[in-house]
């Protein structure tokens, strides 16, 4: 609308007050309908950004704009982030991420052949990884394994001591959920918890190629590390645990629920590791043809 228009209005006739303007009452009144429009649109909006930002708390604009896509609404990231300012819905900060890596030990380390390797499948690369989580009165220990072109956490553990039975009890949990062909590249950093005889022969027995980071050296193992801040951020910062059926059963929620079936992954073209693999399966037998019909020929 007119401001001059508005203000008048009370004292002329808005069609006398249009001419006096030089404005046709037509664009006048289709002004006004077009910023109750707007008006009602943005509200619309932010109420399904609050439902996203209860269930993800920690999604920022981008993500949010995603979500808001797939949900049918047609928003750029510039009004999404511009609503949320207004609103104060930020994503929450993200505390210092603490190592668990002790490769202090005499037992052999592998070359890193994961750093090469181009992932174009689920179960050609694992990637495993350790972190620590805070209970009210002591800390526990947490051992993760990724799938590499999903980023699906296929294995993990939860047990207040970290050792070798923390490590295969998640690999153990991978290989039980997953089809593995021999050849799969499992990648880990050196820590004795993964260098130890026991965790090696599970290795072994199931045709692994073994891969280690460079010593000292975290961005050889960067995706799993990227995993456990997520982790931190989304789940544990949030959450006071007092035992340890409680973080279980929580985090257990965050893995299975959220991070492999809920959560947008800006890495993966803003889907979820459940989707990419899902996607990945739906064309895999055209993928099958081709190969054959390339080998044949």
């Amino acid at each position: 609308m007119h401001p001059l228009i508005d203000t008048a209005s009370a004292q002329l006739p808005v069609e006398r007050l249009c001419a006096l303007a030089v404005v046709p009452r037509s664009s006048y009144y289709r002004a006004g309908q077009v910023k109750v429009h707007q008006a009602d649109g943005n509200e619309t909006v932010l109420q399904e950004i609050r439902t996203i930002c209860e269930e993800m708390p920690s999604y920022g604009s981008p993500r949010v704009t995603a979500e808001l896509r797939r949900r049918g609404f047609p928003v750029n990231h510039k009004r999404v982030s511009r609503l949320m300012g207004k609103a104060n819905l930020h994503c929450r900060r993200k505390k210092r991420f603490v190592r668990t890596t002790d490769s202090r030990h005499n037992f052999r380390v592998y070359p890193n052949v994961a750093k090469d390797l181009v992932v174009i499948r689920p179960d050609q690369l694992w990637r495993a990884d350790i972190t620590y989580i805070r209970l009210v009165r002591e800390f526990i220990y947490l051992a993760v394994i990724l799938d590499a072109f999903s980023r699906r956490v296929v294995g993990w553990a939860l047990a207040r001591h970290i050792d070798a039975a923390l490590t295969v009890t998640a690999l153990k949990m991978a290989i039980e959920q997953r089809h593995v062909e021999p050849g799969l590249v499992h990648h880990s950093d050196q820590g004795v918890q993964y260098a130890c005889e026991e965790y090696v022969t599970l290795l072994n027995i199931n045709n692994f190629t073994i891969s280690m980071s460079r010593k000292g050296n975290p961005y050889d193992n960067a995706m799993a590390e990227s995993f456990m801040k997520t982790l931190k951020a989304e789940e544990v910062y949030i959450n006071d645990y007092h035992t340890i059926t409680d973080a279980s059963w929580n985090i257990e929620q965050f893995i299975e629920i959220v991070y492999n079936t809920k959560r947008l992954h800006s890495s993966l073209g803003y889907c979820t590791p459940c989707e990419k693999e899902a996607e990945f399966h739906k064309k895999e037998p055209t993928l099958a043809i081709q190969e054959i019909v390339s080998t044949e020929g």
